[in-house]
C-alpha cells in the first residue's frame, strides 16, 4: 500500500482483549493499568497459584483486579474458572448463573505457566461440557497435548486431532474457543468448522517465527506457549487475522513474568504485550493493507462470539513512529529493581494509541 494514502490517524470502537494474564499482587498492580487504558473488557485466566475454582476466589480475584484500575477508566474484568479433575458441575451452574464466570478455561495438565491442577483427562470431564452446553457456558482451551513423545511444535496440531475434534462432535452446541492459535492446520481447522468455534490470534504469533527465540543466542523474552512456530504457520495466522472471518478475533495473551523468571536457567513461557498490543495489531495490518478490517478483528467479532453488546466509546491511533521502552518497573508499595519487558522492546511502530 502506498504510504502517502494511508490516514494519519484511525478511530475504532473500544477494543475487548479476549485473553489476558494479570497475574496477582505486584505485578497486578503494575500490568492491569496497560489494559485497562486500551481495553474495555477482557477475559482474564485464572491460572493463578492457587488456581480460581470457586466462585469466592473468583469474585476476591475481580475485587483485586478493580482496585488496580486507575480512576476514571471504565474497566470489566470478565472472569474465567479454571477446571480441574473433579470440579463440580454445581460450581459452573452457580458462576454463570449469578454472572461471576464468562466462560471456564481447560488447561490439559503441566500444558503451561501454572497449570499443574489442570485436566489429566479430557475424556473424564465430559459431564462438565454437558452442563456448560446446556448453559451457554463457552469453554476456553490451551489447546495442546502434553505426551513427551510429541514434539513441542506438533502439539497444537495434535490435540486438535486427538482430542478437539471428537470433543466437538460429542458436544456440537458447545461454544469453543481455540485460544493462542500458532499454526496452519489450526487456522484451517477453525476457518472451515461451525459458527459456534473460534480462535484467538495474539500479537506476537503474528509478528514472529521461532528463530525470533534463537537469534544472536537464546532469547527468552520471545519464549512463549504455544511457541511460535515456522515462518509459514505466521503468515497463515496473519492471513486469517486480516480476512474478515469473524471466528478469529484479538486475545493478546499477555502473560507478564519478571526479569529473574525469564532469565534464569528454566525460564518461564509468556510474552508481556498489553503495553502496545493494539499498536501491535495495527502494524501487522497495516503492512497486510487491511487496516479497514482492524475494528472488526478488535472490536466487534469476539463481543459477538461471546453474545455481548459492542462497546460504544472509541479509540484513536495516530500513525506516528515511536520507539517502545525497554522495561516497565514493577509498581510495588515496596522498593523494588524489578521490571518486565514488554514485547516489542526497544523497537518501532508505526501506530500509537492518542491518550488523553
Amino acid at each position: 500500500m502506498d504510504e502517502n494514502l494511508l490516514p494519519e490517524r484511525i478511530t475504532l470502537r473500544q477494543p475487548d482483549d479476549w485473553h489476558v494474564h494479570l497475574r496477582d499482587g505486584d505485578v497486578l498492580k503494575t500490568v492491569v493499568p496497560y489494559t485497562a487504558r486500551t481495553f474495555r473488557r477482557a477475559i482474564v485466566m485464572p491460572n493463578l497459584s492457587p488456581p480460581i475454582t470457586s466462585l469466592r476466589s473468583a469474585i476476591e480475584y475481580r475485587d483485586r483486579i478493580l482496585t488496580a484500575v486507575p480512576m476514571g477508566i471504565e474497566f470489566t474484568p470478565l472472569m474465567t474458572v479454571y477446571l480441574t479433575d473433579n470440579i463440580s458441575s454445581k460450581i459452573l451452574e452457580e458462576g454463570k448463573n449469578s454472572g461471576v464466570f464468562a466462560a471456564a478455561k481447560l488447561y490439559p495438565a503441566n500444558s503451561t505457566t501454572n497449570s499443574g491442577m489442570g485436566v489429566t483427562n479430557v475424556k473424564a470431564i465430559y459431564p462438565l461440557f454437558e452442563t456448560m452446553e446446556r448453559i451457554g457456558l463457552p469453554l476456553l482451551i490451551h489447546g495442546e497435548v502434553t505426551d513427551l513423545d510429541v514434539d513441542i511444535f506438533d502439539r497444537e496440531a495434535v490435540f486438535i486431532d486427538k482430542i478437539l475434534q471428537p470433543l466437538l462432535k460429542k458436544f456440537p452446541s458447545l461454544r469453543v474457543v481455540l485460544e493462542h492459535i500458532t499454526t496452519e492446520q489450526a487456522v484451517d481447522f477453525v476457518g472451515t468448522n461451525r459458527c459456534n468455534l473460534a480462535a484467538t490470534i495474539t500479537p506476537h504469533h503474528l509478528h514472529i517465527n521461532r528463530n525470533a527465540m534463537f537469534l544472536g543466542g537464546l532469547r527468552s523474552d520471545f519464549y512463549c506457549l504455544p511457541v511460535a512456530k515456522r515462518e509459514r504457520h505466521r503468515l497463515a495466522l496473519r492471513r486469517a487475522a486480516v480476512s474478515g472471518k469473524p471466528c478469529f478475533f484479538i486475545g493478546t495473551d499477555s502473560a507478564p513474568h519478571l526479569r529473574n523468571a525469564k532469565e534464569t536457567s528454566c525460564g518461564c513461557a509468556g510474552i508481556f504485550n498489553s503495553p502496545n498490543a493494539l499498536e501491535s495489531y495495527a502494524e501487522v495490518f497495516h503492512q497486510e493493507g487491511a487496516l479497514q478490517r482492524l475494528e472488526a478483528f478488535v472490536s466487534e467479532y469476539g463481543p459477538s462470539f461471546y453474545g455481548l453488546p459492542l462497546n460504544t466509546n472509541s479509540i484513536t491511533l495516530v500513525r506516528e513512529t515511536h520507539f517502545i521502552p525497554q522495561s516497565c518497573q514493577l509498581d510495588s508499595d515496596k522498593q523494588s529493581a524489578e521490571s518486565l519487558v514488554p514485547f516489542h522492546a526497544g523497537e518501532p511502530l508505526s501506530w500509537r494509541v492518542l491518550r488523553d
